[in-house]
């Protein structure tokens, strides 16, 4: 799809050098640049390259000023790095969204409503009673459930899978592979040493504006519902258990796994690898690092956790900087036992 540069500076509050009406259609690497492409300057260590580059136009700050002669036309904005980033946002929305229609062979219940400017793609899936929004897109091979809800403008990658009852809210983005609303581990122990399963009866909600990275899985509720808030992000490979509450604006990295029924407050942070024991609490603005361990209830907001038990991170900054020396002190102690 063509853009005039005069389009792309009206985007981007930016101002054309050259001539706007030339067209790109295509986002280059500055030092890769050729006909057709639009690329930006944002590190002076690239600098040399806009004087060769054969791009259609490069994006520069305001500041940026020449030392020779340009062979490509600029878009000046207050910042290079930003206006770049926004016209890679718009790109990457428009990509998302511009396909409607349906690729046969797909399958929608009858019961089920479908809202205006949707997509559906081939060998994708639609069950009993479902509603779903305006402008709403589904990937090849995704499977929806029934009575499933998907909001308006809300993106389903190729190969999810979302279990009956799931409702999905506005503007969602979920990635390929990912599984929403499978069976919560609940198994009862027997005097036998065998276990029961316990039957998996809730759903799961997702809020507005929350996207679910690749591969990831999100359990349903025991009873009632496993919960992540409006704005939350949760990454790749990520592990949520049922009856968890993820709160708003709540980011999650990749490999991490929460345990049932704990509740995780806005605005965290938790990092790769780091893994949360059910039931407990995590204040808003709690910072859990990498490969972290969280065994008890966090009660005190605002606080950076690091170790295997959760220590607040001077803590175990310290402990750990013993901890490397015991060798030493291990050596000094038997030197002193041994002069008494």
């Amino acid at each position: 799809m063509d853009f005039s540069l005069g389009q792309i500076a009206a985007i981007l509050n930016g101002k054309v050098e050259g001539d706007e009406s030339q067209k790109v259609n295509r986002l280059d690497k500055i030092q890769e640049g050729k006909p057709g492409g639009i690329s930006f300057l944002a590190n002076e260590k690239y600098t040399s390259h806009i004087y060769d580059t054969s791009a259609t136009a490069v994006i520069v700050s305001e500041t940026f000023t020449a030392s020779k002669p340009l062979k490509t036309n600029l878009i000046r904005v207050k910042d290079a790095y930003t206006g770049f980033t926004l016209l890679l946002e718009a790109y990457s929305s428009l990509m998302k969204t511009s396909i409607v229609g349906v690729e046969e062979p797909s399958f929608i219940h009858d019961s089920s409503n479908i809202g205006n400017q949707c997509y559906r793609g081939a060998f994708s899936f639609i069950g009993k009673n479902c509603t779903i929004g305006d402008h709403v897109k589904i990937h090849p091979q995704a499977f929806i459930g029934d009575r499933v809800e998907l909001g308006d403008h809300t993106i389903i990658h190729a190969g999810v899978k979302i279990y009956s009852d799931t409702k999905i809210g506005k503007h969602c983005e979920i990635h390929a592979g990912t599984v929403i609303g499978s069976d919560g581990f609940g198994f009862a122990p027997q005097a036998d040493g065998t276990y029961k399963g316990i039957p998996q009866i809730g759903n799961v909600i997702l809020e507005d504006h929350v996207s679910i990275g690749a591969n990831s899985t999100i359990d349903c509720a025991t009873m009632g519902s496993t919960i992540i808030r409006k704005g939350a992000k949760i990454d790749n490979q990520v592990q949520i258990a049922h009856n968890v509450i993820i709160g708003e604006n709540t980011v999650i990295a990749s490999q991490a796994g929460i345990s049932g029924s704990t509740e995780i407050g806005k605005n965290c942070v938790i990092a790769g690898k780091a893994g949360i024991v059910g039931h407990l609490k995590i204040a808003d603005n709690t910072t859990i690092g990498a490969n972290t361990g969280i065994t008890k209830s966090i009660m005190k907001s605002g606080q950076t956790l690091l170790g295997y038990m959760g220590m607040d991170i001077k803590k175990f900054l310290k402990s750990y900087s013993l901890f490397k020396n015991l060798e030493s002190i291990e050596g000094r102690l038997k030197e002193l036992e041994k002069k008494q």
